[in-house]
């Protein structure tokens, strides 16, 4: 697409199942929209069980339409990059077979020039121990998937969630693009307790940790970067052995995921600036929300109501006034 007549351009990536392409891009600035769809085959307008019978040569590929003077391609690669199994040609997680597999279809000479530039440097970085098995590819055309498909995560946000962990998927990009300078540094400022729990998603024992029957008034920030994130005011005795709390104190400082580990179903419960593991949320509690947030200690530092002030957290100290 030329810019010049028109803002726009296109980027098409495939990248294994397309429901878990759209989210990353889609939130991305400069993003105009993200089309699941096939590409790369030989059938006209397939359909999603022509292209899943690795008859047809297609992909699963999504479509990005973007403002190139917001988002650069090179950027977008990154983002491509950070999806998927570049190692992987055979498929991606979960899902076998050729209409899987990774690709980039580049879209004019530039593209393809970017492309290949970062495929090198992935491949040289070290950060995979199997080479860079992605292809790359000039673009075919491209069909829409079935209405069904498009903004998938949005429409059916839980299952979407429940296959990103089940395929595999959000394990393997998380562990593959760690900070690996900042984990060291975390080894150094943590104990051994403390960063397994926040970092390796660890459980401390239950009724020897250290906030578990604390009853002291004040607020708990995470033990890695300080955001505020739960209040002596929503604590309860649960009975757990772990710190158990109604409500986190705001709620934008949380985020929850689906965790599949152990043969269950739970929703897993993180910080959001730090990525911080904290611990799972229940349906069990006696709030008004019935929720029981079961937070590790060692995932928290607490700071009493009279040194708020002190350690910055002023503005949570009208919470402890009394009327």
């Amino acid at each position: 697409m030329n810019s010049d007549t028109h803002p726009f351009e296109i980027a098409t990536f495939a990248g294994g199942c397309f429901w878990c392409m759209v989210s990353p891009f889609d939130k991305m600035p400069g993003i105009q929209k993200v089309v699941s769809g096939y590409t790369g085959g030989h059938v006209e307008n397939p359909t999603y069980e022509e292209v899943c019978s690795d008859t047809t040569g297609h992909y699963e590929a999504v479509q990005i339409t973007y403002d190139p003077s917001l988002i650069s391609y090179e950027e977008l690669l990154q983002m491509f990059w950070r999806q998927i199994d570049p190692t992987d040609a055979g498929g991606q997680f979960g899902d076998r077979g050729q209409s899987y597999a990774p690709a980039i279809f580049y879209h004019n000479e530039e593209q393809e020039r970017l492309a290949q530039k970062s495929k090198q440097e992935l491949d040289a970085s070290g950060r995979f121990q199997k080479p860079i098995a992605t292809l790359i590819l000039p673009a075919k055309p491209f069909y829409p998937a079935e209405d069904y498909h498009q903004e998938y995560y949005k429409k059916n946000p839980v299952r979407y969630q429940y296959y990103r962990a089940a395929s595999g998927r959000a394990k393997f990009t998380k562990e593959a693009w760690r900070d690996r300078a900042k984990q060291e540094e975390l080894k150094k400022i943590l104990t051994p307790l403390q960063y397994e729990v926040t970092q390796n998603n660890g459980t401390e024992r239950p009724f020897t940790n250290e906030f578990w029957d604390h009853k002291e008034e004040g607020i708990y920030v995470d033990i890695v970067s300080n955001e505020p994130l739960f209040s002596s005011l929503d604590k309860f005795d649960s009975s757990c052995g772990w710190p158990s709390f109604t409500k986190p104190m705001q709620a934008e400082n949380v985020t929850e995921h689906v965790d599949l580990t152990h043969n269950m179903i739970r929703t897993e419960v993180r910080s959001k600036e730090a990525d911080s593991h904290l611990g799972h949320v229940f349906e069990d509690g006696p709030g008004e929300n019935g929720l029981r947030y079961c937070i590790n200690s060692a995932a928290l530092r607490f700071i009493p109501k009279d040194r708020l002030e002190e350690e910055g957290f002023g503005e949570f100290k009208r919470l402890f006034e009394k009327e």
